[in-house]
């Protein structure tokens, strides 16, 4: 035997409501419970009963509190993680400053590498390079040969 299907829409008739809402109070504790013991979660219903000043609470008031708390200690500690997205987008556009500061800065170096395999093939400097240049040349020089030292302990290492 089906069932007729039902118009969801306020109930006029006292007794039809009380029964309706006496069923549909125990089917969400139901699905509560199952819920909880399922998923292995903490849960619980709170639902004002409109008929008498008696709320029904699932498991237990204790329980309730229980659940309450976690949540509201937790929302708390989420609020903290949470950025809004004027922060986030600052964050972004520091974090993309710094990539391109560095990346500049690795263009500079090859430049500069480029330029000194130049130098060197050709055995001369061009007379226009300032003393910038030459210092920047000087660092560079310096950066190269301790990662060659580098690479010799670590191959020396290997061995």
């Amino acid at each position: 035997m089906t069932r007729k299907k039902l118009k969801l829409a306020f109930l006029s008739n006292d007794s039809a409501r009380k029964a309706t809402y006496k069923k549909r109070v125990k089917g969400i504790m139901k699905k509560v419970n199952e819920l909880a013991i399922l998923c292995d979660i903490p849960a619980c219903a709170i639902i004002s009963n409109p008929f008498n000043s008696k709320t029904d609470v699932w498991p237990n008031l204790e329980g309730a509190k229980q659940v309450i708390e976690k949540y509201q200690n937790s929302s708390k500690i989420d609020e903290a993680k949470n950025v809004s997205q004027e922060s986030f987008l600052l964050q972004k556009i520091t974090k993309a400053r710094e990539q391109l500061a560095k990346q500049m800065q690795d263009n500079h170096e090859k430049e500069l590498t480029i330029r000194m395999i130049g130098y060197m093939k050709n055995k001369t400097l061009p007379d226009d390079l300032s003393v910038s240049d030459l210092k920047d040349f000087d660092k560079q020089i310096k950066k190269n040969l301790n990662e060659i030292d580098d690479k010799i302990v670590e191959l020396k290492l290997s061995d």
